[in-house]
């Protein structure tokens, strides 16, 4: 490493201080730098290009792990350890730095409903349980905020609405998009936290329309809808934390982007088998 050091930095140190400095020979590194690179070494670096592609590709979100599954998965054969020896010696890590938040939770004298999810999240079957939530993303025009409902059954995103202010219509609008495109059957589980927007009479008159069972979680216990926590988790980690958005639109974009382009259809779940939500659904449907 500190030979590879001195011959990246030769044109603008002189390599007799720098290697006086690493207490190194000068025979030593020219002995070293005229050394034909072996089999192994020029197989790295090809890997290595590889594995760079893969980061920017996948938007620097993948850890050795979903790294080597992805070149595997590109008839690139290498092994796991071999991954993330290179991607640690070149300092090549996911965009994974900070926590989620949590929103401000609404006040309402409305009764929640019983938690019939209990952490239970692995599900058999596409539209049996949504769990849904709201987050806000910070731009220089001020809050935009977020709602999800995701499909336990994949992990996929069903529908999603943004909107200037935390209000009804951003609810109903991921839900009035979940319905529209799954057209789920009667008795579909409907999994959120005891925020006052899932309360509201219009929002629940919705889901009874429908046929949806609501569900809520303990009141302060963000992992009885650890799911969606977990969603936003990545969102926030893979993109919002990392962009100054200007304008909402620009964030509109984006996360339109990071939902339906990345997120649904490319990116690799450790709990689906290292599959996207799309490809795992079409896998099962398939078999």
């Amino acid at each position: 490493m500190k030979y590879a050091f001195i011959r990246e930095h030769a044109n603008e140190f002189r390599v007799a201080r720098m290697c006086s400095v690493l207490q190194v020979s000068r025979s030593g590194y020219y002995d070293w730098r005229d050394r034909p690179q072996s089999k192994r070494a020029r197989d790295d670096a090809h890997l290595l290009v590889q594995i760079r592609r893969v980061h920017l590709e996948f938007r620097r979100a993948y850890g050795a792990v979903k790294t080597w599954r992805e070149l595997n998965s590109q008839a690139i054969v290498c092994g796991k350890h071999r991954v993330a020896r290179l991607r640690k010696r070149e300092g090549i890590e996911a965009l994974r730095k900070r926590r989620f938040r949590l929103s401000v939770e609404n006040h309402y004298i409305v009764p929640p409903a019983d938690n019939l999810v209990q952490r239970q999240f692995v599900v058999v079957q596409p539209n049996r349980i949504w769990v849904g939530d709201i987050t806000f993303i910070r731009t220089r025009a001020g809050f935009l905020y977020l709602a999800v409902l995701l499909d336990l059954f994949a992990r996929k995103v069903v529908g999603w609405s943004m909107h200037d202010r935390p209000n009804l219509e951003l609810v109903l609008g991921a839900l009035e998009m979940a319905l529209r495109t799954r057209r789920p059957g009667s008795g579909l589980i409907h999994h959120t936290d005891q925020g006052g927007l899932y309360a509201a009479n219009r929002y629940r008159d919705c889901m009874r329309t429908h046929g949806l069972v609501a569900s809520m979680s303990r009141r302060g216990n963000c992992y009885d809808n650890a799911v969606a926590e977990s969603f936003f988790s990545n969102l926030k980690n893979e993109l919002v934390h990392h962009c100054d958005f200007r304008t909402h639109d620009g964030a509109r974009s984006a996360i339109f982007d990071y939902i339906e382009v990345f997120y649904n259809r490319q990116r690799r779940h450790q709990t689906l088998g290292y599959l996207s939500p799309a490809q795992f659904e079409q896998q099962k449907i398939v078999a």
